[in-house]
């Protein structure tokens, strides 16, 4: 558009402020690239060491995360400990006697270890190893049984499973595997040996960083702590972390997924592609 009788400050003012609109362009402003948080399937988490955005998957585990938000609606967690933090491995919290002997009062959660997807259930491939597909469904690493599959069942379906990557949150149990209630925890590092074991429901979209200084012991000195747990949804708008979660459709991805490859060359994995957030503007 040609502006007539400007003035060379008034066309530099008028420069300036559109470079100034475009530096402001938050991620709400490119929804081919990102994509808002489920805010009723997401729980933040005010840590000791700072928040933690978990995003959850009900498709996946409807029950696991039914009573994660049940208990953060009570306020549960609030208060508790992270009374079993691991190296590398993972922080475990939520138990109201802080040695991981304790639990609500509500009934056991049944394990849901794996699941079985149709051919409309959204999983994005970044590996196709043999006889298996391994992918994200949003920010959920996953892995499955190929779509090819899904005609030899009688239920068109074929099973799927969570991978336990960084970030990942799990139920935590104890023998038995029916046996989850209100402990869990948040994984520091990738784990295979809980894949098909235990029950994912959902990933750190946010606060990584604050999960991996939470104090490491079993249990430690000075736990951290979870000062409140809510559901997102149900914070004050004022109050709601105003995320924006990258698409696993998008052309971003799919570049954040070849830099992965490209650093890691054949020991890339799944767990290489780390979750990317941005708040909005």
């Amino acid at each position: 558009m040609k502006i007539l009788g400007m003035s060379g400050v008034g066309a530099l003012a008028l420069s300036l402020f559109v470079a100034a609109s475009a530096w402001a362009k938050g991620p709400q402003d490119e929804p081919d690239k990102y994509r808002p948080l489920d805010a009723e399937n997401s729980i933040l988490i005010e840590t000791s060491k700072g928040p933690v955005v978990v995003e959850m998957y009900a498709e996946v585990a409807p029950l696991a995360v039914g009573r994660i938000k049940e208990l953060a609606r009570m306020g549960f967690y609030d208060g508790l400990t992270f009374h079993r933090v691991i190296d590398g491995f993972m922080a475990q919290g939520g138990d109201p006697k802080g040695d991981g002997s304790g639990g609500s009062d509500l009934p056991s959660v049944k394990g849901e270890f794996t699941m079985r997807r149709d051919a409309k259930f959204e999983l994005r491939p970044v590996a196709n190893p043999t006889g298996s597909v391994i992918g994200f469904h949003k920010m959920l690493p996953m892995q499955s049984q190929p779509n090819g599959v899904m005609m030899m069942m009688a239920d068109k379906r074929v099973a799927a499973w969570p991978l336990f990557c960084p970030g990942v949150a799990a139920m935590a149990r104890s023998e038995s595997p029916d046996s989850a209630n209100s402990q869990f925890f948040l994984m520091r590092g990738a784990y295979p040996s809980l894949e098909k074991r235990y029950t994912a429901f959902g990933r750190v979209v946010m606060g990584q960083e604050a999960v991996n200084m939470l104090p490491i012991g079993e249990p430690p000195a000075a736990p951290g702590t979870m000062k409140t747990v809510r559901v997102v949804a149900d914070l004050p708008e004022a109050q709601r972390p105003k995320l924006y979660v990258i698409r696993t459709d998008s052309e971003a991805f799919e570049d954040r997924m070849k830099e992965a490859r490209k650093d890691e060359k054949a020991d890339f994995s799944a767990c290489d592609i780390t979750p990317k957030a941005k708040l909005a503007e």
